[in-house]
């Protein structure tokens, strides 16, 4: 076991991640590389590179890539450690042309990231109730996913066969149709179209019977994470488990890494743009950000927009002011972030008003 000095030269490191290897490197204050190794990705990996980059002096802080990936478990491990952890991107496609691409060199280039204030992401913490959901809904939109493939498939496939067998299924409601068809019997021959359509039909019809199963039984275990991860979250009007489910999952176990609610807006994708240029003065959507956050805060509007007085009164008076509903919606949305911010740090606002829509815009 390498000795352990905390005391020394101040020295930053940096961690390019593999699946099977990960590269640190370190440099010092003025940005002079320093030294780099190989290390296993392995906990005695992870626990074997901490111990090497705190021998050569006192560790400020270490960029990670791929926090969210490969270097999960090191930034676990780390942080753990008391070790300062700043999530990395990769660098650009024109730094790398300009400097070339290898293990030690993308080490070191996370490395002076931090160092430079160039990188000063938190990354997610990855080790509490929040982590769980996220894992689940993994599995459940995958879920989800092949149900609306299995649904398409035997649309399709309808709309071939053959015309004795669609004129017995014309009509039925998607519910239905699914019980019909997985009752079909196609005989041991499967040599005719109409017997082989009967046959794929059915185990389509299974297949998706057997999804709506796997879903419901998903749904029942991400619930209750759900509402014992943020309740107050779910009292917000429109919100439901699937889209606080996601939100958790964007926000993840440690929100307060989000300096603010401006900056939860950029990472749903709902702060609005400048594209401003001589005369003209205006901003625009931002297609950024996690596009799933957006998706979810975008569900929550939509309900707002239909069932809640107190937004379909801010849509009518902003709509006879001139704006589209695009805009509207986007303000609505960016009302919604803030709301969701001040329940995921545990800042909640007192009371809101009517007029609290106002700022929105």
């Amino acid at each position: 076991m390498t000795s352990m000095t905390h005391d020394g030269p101040k020295i930053t490191g940096g961690v390019d991640t593999h699946g099977l290897t990960h590269h640190a490197a370190l440099i010092d204050p003025l940005g002079r590389h320093l030294t780099d190794r190989e290390f296993p990705a392995t906990i005695v990996g992870y626990r074997d590179l901490l111990d090497w980059m705190r021998s050569h002096g006192t560790l400020t802080a270490v960029g990670v890539e791929g926090t969210g990936a490969y270097g999960a478990e090191l930034a676990r491990v780390l942080t753990a450690a008391g070790v300062t952890v700043v999530d990395v991107d990769r660098p650009d496609r024109k730094t790398r042309r300009m400097r070339g691409k290898s293990d030690p060199i993308d080490a070191y280039a996370a490395a002076t990231a931090v160092a430079s204030g160039r990188a000063t992401g938190v990354p997610k913490s990855r080790d509490g109730l929040v982590e769980a959901v996220r894992v689940l809904r993994v599995a459940r939109r995958s879920a989800v996913k092949a149900r609306t493939q299995a649904t398409n498939q035997i649309r399709s496939m309808l709309v071939s066969a053959p015309a004795v067998l669609r004129e017995q299924l014309a009509g039925l409601e998607r519910a239905a149709l699914i019980r019909t068809l997985a009752r079909l019997r196609s005989g041991a021959d499967l040599s005719t179209p109409l017997a082989a359509t009967k046959a794929a039909l059915r185990r389509l019809a299974r297949r998706h019977q057997a999804l709506d199963e796997e879903i419901t039984e998903l749904d029942s275990e991400i619930g209750p994470l759900v509402r014992q991860a943020a309740p107050e979250l779910l009292a917000l009007f429109g919100v439901g488990p699937e889209t606080a489910g996601q939100l958790l999952a964007s926000a993840g176990d440690n929100p307060e890494r989000m300096r603010s609610e401006g900056a939860f807006a950029h990472l749903a994708g709902v702060a609005p743009i400048p594209a401003s240029s001589g005369r003209t003065h205006r901003h625009r959507l931002n297609r950024g950000g996690d596009r799933a956050a957006n998706n979810a805060l975008h569900t929550i509007v939509l309900v707002r927009m239909r069932y809640d007085e107190r937004t379909r009164a801010y849509v009518a008076r902003r709509t006879k002011e001139g704006l589209s509903k695009k805009d509207i919606t986007r303000c609505l949305k960016r009302f919604v972030a803030r709301e969701v911010y001040r329940v995921l740090t545990s800042t909640a606002p007192s009371h809101i008003t009517r007029n609290d829509l106002a700022p929105a815009a």
